[in-house]
């Protein structure tokens, strides 16, 4: 998977302005930095060579090579990729059905740039062993964790998420060493969150956070950090294509707990399928 420039742009508010004249550079005019070297591309953009180290620190990369060679992969991918589109007041409703399943579409793509298989694997085998399991988020990430709750209990997981946020905070205070704590949260700065898994830490549960790429506070108290991408414009858009990627990664981690008890879940979505059929007549 490749997503040099996805992971660029997702850091940018959070890098040195240093960095960022570098990371500013190689997004506008991505094809420029191909054949560089560190020298070339410090004094091409104005950065310093030590700047670009950084950077390449900063988004994730080995070093710099390894950059330039995502960056390359991207520009494969992106002949083929209409990318991101914005909405404007003349849009017509054919136009609004295009740009938003393109950049729903285009979200899930760059995720899978910024998805790490090795933590996703960590956060599977975590909520498979999981004694309970709490789904945390406010507003629209709220709905995911309501999302995710659903899924994990039909394959028989104990797990919770709360509309309220007290009634998070209640529970954080209550986790044991053998529960698991999901926050989700895009910015990584939801303070009840951040709250909530702070204390999990401090009494020994497992935590995963489901946030933006880059470093954040959330992240940052998460034994397995896992990242999703999307660079929409926030006023405009909204949290449309964030919440799509959230949903995303919720699937994900529901049918990689449910595969590893194949026979079980299968087993357990049948009852619960037939118990809602049965309710419904």
């Amino acid at each position: 998977m490749n997503g040099g420039l996805v992971r660029l742009r997702e850091i940018l508010n959070a890098i040195t302005p240093s960095e960022r004249k570098v990371a500013d550079f190689i997004i506008q005019d991505p094809h420029r930095i191909i054949g560089m070297s560190v020298a070339q591309l410090s004094q091409e953009s104005g950065g310093s060579q030590a700047a670009v180290i950084r950077l390449c620190k900063s988004a994730g990369f080995k070093g710099y090579q390894e950059l330039m060679l995502k960056v390359v992969g991207d520009l494969q991918d992106e002949s083929s990729s209409v990318g991101y589109q914005e909405f404007t007041r003349e849009d017509s409703i054919e136009q609004i059905i295009e740009n938003v399943s393109n950049n729903n579409i285009q979200s899930i793509r760059d995720t899978l740039k910024v998805m790490t298989v090795k933590d996703v694997e960590k956060a599977v085998e975590a909520l498979q062993r999981a004694k309970r399991i709490y789904f945390y988020g406010i507003g629209a990430s709220n709905l995911i964790a309501i999302d995710a709750q659903h899924k994990f209990m039909r394959i028989n997981k104990t797990c919770l998420s709360f509309s309220d946020s007290d009634l998070q905070l209640i529970s954080s205070v209550m986790l044991e060493k053998d529960d698991v704590v999901v926050g989700i949260s895009y910015s990584g700065e939801t303070q009840t969150i951040i709250d909530c898994l702070k204390r999990a830490r401090g009494l020994g549960a497992t935590t995963i956070s489901i946030t933006r790429y880059g470093s954040t506070t959330v992240s940052q108290l998460a034994d397995i950090p896992l990242y999703i991408s999307s660079t929409e414009t926030e006023i405009r858009s909204g949290a449309t294509s964030s919440r799509i990627t959230q949903l995303n990664m919720i699937d994900i981690l529901y049918l990689g707990v449910a595969s590893r008890e194949f026979e079980k879940s299968v087993g357990y979505l049948e009852k619960s399928r037939s118990v809602v059929k049965k309710s419904k007549k």
